[in-house]
C-alpha cells in the first residue's frame, strides 16, 4: 500500500487512488454521461432530492438511539453533508464554459492514452473549481512497466537497482526523460486554459519529482524536485 499512493488521512490511513477515468469522472461530473450541463443539472436534482430524504430519515432515527448509535449516524451525516457540498459546487459551475467531454468508458490500454485521458480529468477538475488540490503518481513506485517506445523493454522497478552499472542507469535516464517529456505536455495544457487575468498554470504551484533520489540505495536525501 505505501507504493500505491500519496495522500494520507493519518500516518497509517492512506486514501486510496483511482486509476479508472470512468471513475473520475463520475465523481467530477456524476453519470450523466457528459459535461454538458443540461445533462448534469437533471442528475444533479434527482441527487439532491434522494440526500434530502435519506438526512430526514437520519433524523427521526436517531431520535431513537443510543449516544453510541447517534455518533455513528452523525458519522454517516457528515458524509452526506460532503456530498451535498459537492452537488453545490457543481451547481455554481452553470456559467462556466466547460467543453463537452463524453464519459470515458474505461482505461485505455495504451499507456499514453491512459496518462493523457487522466491528465485531460485533472484540467477539467481544476478549470471548473471543483477541487484546487490534486496528488497523481505517474506510475506505481514498484512499477514493473516496460517503455519500449523510448528504446526500454525492461521493467522500470527492476532497472531502478542498476548498481551504478552505466548500461541501466542510462536506461533510467530515458525513462527520466520520457516522464518529464510528458509532464511538460500536461503544463503546456495548463498554460493554454484561460483562467481569469491569465491561465490556469499562472494560477497554481505544482511540485513535480520523486521520493528517492539514488534508487539503488533508496536514499531520500537531495531529491530531484521540480517546482513550477
Amino acid at each position: 500500500v505505501y507504493t500505491h499512493t500519496l495522500s494520507w488521512r493519518s500516518p497509517t490511513q492512506p486514501l486510496p487512488m483511482e486509476w479508472n477515468p470512468r471513475a473520475v469522472f463520475e465523481t467530477l461530473f456524476g453519470d450523466s454521461g457528459s459535461t454538458d450541463w443540461a445533462a448534469r443539472e437533471a442528475r444533479l436534482r434527482q441527487q439532491k432530492s434522494l440526500l434530502d430524504v435519506v438526512m430526514d430519515k437520519l433524523a427521526a432515527l436517531k431520535r431513537e438511539l443510543g449516544a453510541q448509535d447517534q455518533i455513528k449516524v452523525d458519522e454517516y451525516t457528515e458524509a452526506i453533508r460532503d456530498v451535498e457540498q459537492r452537488i453545490q459546487k457543481a451547481e455554481e459551475q452553470r456559467e462556466l464554459d466547460l467543453p463537452v467531454v463524453e464519459q470515458p468508458q474505461g482505461a485505455p490500454p495504451a499507456f499514453e492514452d491512459h496518462l493523457a485521458l487522466m491528465l485531460d480529468l485533472k484540467l477539467l477538475a481544476l478549470r471548473s473549481d471543483l477541487t484546487r488540490v490534486i496528488s497523481f503518481m505517474i506510475g506505481k513506485e514498484q512499477s514493473a512497466r516496460p517503455y519500449p517506445q523510448v528504446g526500454v523493454p525492461e521493467a522500470h522497478h527492476p532497472l531502478s537497482h542498476h548498481n551504478n552499472v552505466p548500461e541501466l542507469i542510462a536506461q533510467m535516464s530515458k525513462i527520466n526523460r520520457y516522464h518529464t517529456q510528458l509532464f511538460s505536455q500536461y503544463l503546456a495544457k495548463l498554460r493554454a486554459t484561460p483562467d481569469g487575468d491569465g491561465s490556469l498554470l499562472d494560477h497554481m504551484t505544482i511540485l513535480y519529482g520523486s521520493g528517492i533520489s539514488n534508487s539503488t540505495m533508496h536514499s531520500g536525501n537531495n531529491l530531484p524536485l521540480l517546482l513550477v
